[in-house]
């Protein structure tokens, strides 16, 4: 009976060893917490590249850039924001130099338009320079573009703009 008694005795004393070593922790873990709180926590670096979405905005579908291929003889069609803002460049690759003469006939004025903005674009004529555009007879697999003035900067990037030359309309190009 005896050895039971001191078992028993034995499983108490550790039983209260634990608790009390649990009511001493308690309190230094509490203070250790509230020291640290007292200053001000690091703030977490934010990566510059977090602002940006990682979604590419869908430039025109597939059957969209058949059209163009097919009947004005142009692909890679392209629309970006450069020089601040201030100008807007539109360019398209050549596949076949017939169908695509149109878009560079010097009589036919280009325009970019911006429905969200309400605005309309035009290619400027610069005194010494002349028109911001290139003109003259189109080669098959070469680029061409054209420069719209955006004074005031009102087409942004990831507008949606439409750019009509003559009878080519080419509508809904996301601005890069």
């Amino acid at each position: 009976m005896l050895y039971a008694n001191e078992i028993r005795g034995t499983k108490g004393m550790l039983l209260a060893g634990i608790l009390a070593s649990g009511i001493l922790v308690s309190p230094i873990a509490a203070q250790s917490v509230a020291g640290q709180s007292a200053a001000p926590p690091a703030p977490t670096p934010v990566p510059a590249v977090a602002a940006h979405s990682p979604y590419q905005p869908s430039r025109f579908s597939r059957r969209a850039e058949m059209h163009y291929g097919l009947v004005w003889g142009v692909d890679s069609l392209s629309v970006k924001w450069t020089e601040s803002g201030e100008i807007i460049r539109f360019s398209y690759r050549v596949l076949d130099a017939n169908k695509a003469k149109a878009l560079n006939d010097k009589k036919l004025q280009p325009t970019l338009i911006d429905p969200q903005a309400g605005v309309s674009l035009v290619v400027p004529a610069l005194e010494k320079v002349g028109m911001l555009r290139q003109t003259g007879t189109p080669e098959a697999g070469r680029i061409y573009w054209m420069a719209f003035s955006n004074k005031g900067r009102r087409v942004r990037r990831g507008d949606r703009v439409n750019v009509v030359i003559g009878n080519f309309h080419a509508e809904g190009l996301v601005v890069d």
